[in-house]
């Protein structure tokens, strides 16, 4: 049996049974860390923050007008199937699984996202479909708590196979519970992800060693944390902290399920996480672990689980991150002689670009896992990851028209060099696809969008900081109960002009923390027309603090410079290659815009290439392009090596555009990096 130290982390924490009405409508955040002890900024209560114009209005529009509906349609119909596994689970239709053996977590993603949407516009009729669908689960779910559609269709035995992901779709399941608990105070989908959670208590609880390694993709940690945070059940928090504790703790070769690719660190199971340095193994499953692990500690403050984050961080953001913020350098690889690595991290500083994988799910969990740092340690390069993700490498995952998606994400598109229509599932299609077998990330970009306004703003001690910019208006409490209200009126990412008036504050002193990002150098912040006499540096918060009143203006100016970017030297993939970056907008050019019989293989940038801004409302959902020279190499070579004179280059004005945008205009070639010459 596997031993933890649990009790001694939660000393004086008191258990107060089951939930109530009340608490739901005192903190119903996404991440309700209102009351957790070690933790610098809270989160405020979901519909708080509300997009009113701008960027984020126009997705958020896009999500509840499209994405949303339009995904339900997808996984409630013959296509998608998840809805058709729970009313087989039920008795209400008879016939077979279908999808990926996660695909019950896949449909819990989206109802998470119909919820997030019904927050902000109050639609009746979604909390009406929301409710006939709980009534399917209380027919499926067995009367001892467990679901998983498939075993249950299939007659197999629960905890048989370490990739079933049974705990991935336990985790959803409990997630979507709790917010749509917070959401809408009804407790009838609550009442049986709390029987599934005592359910799973049972089980794990005892720290059976054959158990140990079934906390593949573990969801269901941040999911605990969150069950604990609503009911005051320490035995959830528990029952997180066993998930983390169990990793790594256990031989390799233990469980005859264990398929040969999962022997290594593929699942981080091959060093405990509390002793871990890097990280490694599938990029999914660590961010969800690394995020259910800084949930864990927010409300036990256990020292060497902060450290261990610390140094995963590192060793993710400033070692092996793509710069737009993607994660899984590899689709299948390894990481050293006995670690077989899928869809994941590899060594330092080994950055492909045409075969990078960057699964969206790991982009989108690059920001959850920022966003936990951020609330535990306070400090604004955790805010630069969340927008550098949102603003890239999740964005890119759906197209403009809100239908089709991509799985996969590299920084570069050469038709030829792999086959990526050969692939069944579609995970690496050279266009985004209307529905991909493996439907993981779809459901999870759609929440994202549907919830990132309550990422916007958090709570300090006496005061709230601004961690995202875009047009909305906010209106929550502070930490000692006083209402607040703000507007922000922005046309940010394509302006760095961002304008915060006070509507309504209490009257004492207390503080309004603006976000300088880590690329705005020289940045202005002003008060009613007057400069503000504190540091501004790039990558951390200016924190103002004075006796507000309503009427009181923050005019902050962000230089929106274009800037050539380059990687550490050591990456060699894009030694003497620049990419393009304006404000937190990564750039690319695509094939669409380079001459016709020409790949994105010829193109190379002038190092001293001046690049012009231009707003195009009506292109490619409305973006800037930048405008300049291209220079296209006429004398193609074609043998693996080739002698080399000067090449021979053509200058062609072109335009690049915003990476998340690309392959919206047919099939195309693209690149994130370029090779430079100098005139």
């Amino acid at each position: 049996m596997l031993c933890s130290s649990f009790e001694q982390k939660i000393i004086g924490q008191q258990e107060t049974g089951y939930y109530m009405n009340a608490n739901f409508q005192q903190n119903n955040a996404i991440n309700a860390n209102f009351e957790s002890p070690y933790v610098k900024l809270r989160s405020i209560n979901i519909g708080d923050c509300k997009w009113t114009e701008g960027f984020w209005a126009d997705k958020f529009k896009l999500a509840e007008h499209v994405i949303v509906p339009h995904m339900g349609d997808i996984l409630k119909g013959d296509i998608g199937h998840a809805y058709n596994n729970f009313k087989i689970a039920a008795g209400l239709m008879e016939g077979e699984a279908k999808g990926m053996i996660w695909h019950d977590g896949d449909f819990y993603k989206w109802m998470e996202a119909a919820i997030y949407v019904y927050a902000v516009n109050k639609d009746e009729s979604i909390l009406k479909e929301m409710d006939e669908i709980i009534d399917v689960f209380a027919k499926a779910q067995r009367e001892d708590g467990y679901m998983h559609t498939h075993n249950q269709i299939n007659g197999s035995e629960p905890w048989t196979q370490i990739c079933d992901h049974e705990l991935y779709n336990s985790g959803h399941y409990i997630l979507g519970a709790i917010i749509y608990y917070r959401v809408t105070g009804k407790t009838n989908w609550l009442d049986l992800a709390i029987k599934h959670a005592d359910y799973l208590y049972t089980v794990f609880e005892p720290r059976h060693e054959h158990l140990a390694r079934f906390g593949f993709n573990p969801s269901q940690i941040m999911s605990l944390v969150e069950l604990y945070r609503t009911t005051k059940n320490k035995k959830y928090l528990e029952l997180a902290d066993i998930f983390v504790t169990m990793r790594g703790s256990v031989p390799m070769d233990l469980h005859p399920s264990v398929p040969y690719w999962f022997t290594g660190d593929q699942c981080q199971m091959k060093t405990p996480l509390r002793e871990e340095k890097e990280a490694v193994g599938h990029a999914v499953t660590g961010m969800y672990l690394y995020s259910g692990a800084a949930d864990v500690y927010a409300e036990t403050g256990e020292k060497e689980l902060i450290d261990a984050l610390d140094r995963i961080w590192s060793s993710a953001v400033e070692r092996k991150m793509y710069i737009t913020g993607a994660y899984g350098q590899c689709h299948h690889g390894a990481y050293d002689d006995q670690n077989m690595i899928h869809e994941g991290f590899i060594d330092d500083y080994m950055m492909p670009n045409s075969t990078a994988y960057n699964e969206t799910c790991a982009n989108i969990s690059n920001a959850m896992f920022n966003w936990r740092m951020l609330g535990l340690k306070g400090d604004a390069k955790y805010a630069d990851i969340i927008e550098l993700v949102l603003h890239n490498s999740m964005l890119v995952s759906v197209s403009n028209d809100g239908k089709h998606y991509f799985y996969a994400n590299p920084l570069r598109m050469n038709h030829g060099q792999r086959e990526y229509s050969d692939h069944a599932d579609c995970t690496e299609s050279p266009d985004r696809e209307p529905y991909i077998e493996c439907f993981c990330c779809p459901p999870n970009m759609a929440r994202t969008i549907a919830k990132v306004a309550g990422w916007a703003y958090s709570l300090s001690d006496n005061g709230v900081s601004v961690n995202l910019y875009g047009g909305n208006k906010l209106d929550t409490h502070m930490q000692d109960g006083t209402n607040i209200k703000l507007s922000q009126r922005t046309n940010y990412p394509w302006d760095g002009a961002i304008e915060i008036e006070v509507d309504e504050c209490k009257a004492e002193a207390f503080n309004i923390a603006v976000r300088i990002p880590g690329w705005a150098d020289e940045a202005s912040v002003k008060v009613n027309g007057q400069e503000v006499d504190l540091e501004k540096q790039a990558g951390t918060y200016v924190n103002i603090e004075r006796e507000w009143r309503a009427g009181d203006k923050i005019n902050i100016e962000l230089p929106m410079n274009v800037h050539f970017m380059e990687g550490n030297p050591r990456i060699e993939e894009v030694r003497n290659q620049v990419a393009i970056k304006r404000g937190p907008v990564v750039y690319c050019v695509e094939s669409p815009d380079m001459p016709e019989g020409t790949t994105i293989l010829d193109a190379y940038i002038s190092g001293n290439a001046k690049l012009e801004v231009e707003n195009r409302p009506d292109f490619l959902g409305g973006v800037s392009v930048l405008k300049g020279p291209l220079h296209v190499r006429q004398d193609k070579q074609n043998k693996m090596y080739n002698k080399i004179s000067a090449p021979k280059l053509e200058k062609y004005e072109t335009i690049f555009v915003p990476y998340y945008a690309w392959s919206n205009r047919g099939t195309a070639e693209m690149t994130v990096f370029l090779p430079v010459v100098w005139e």
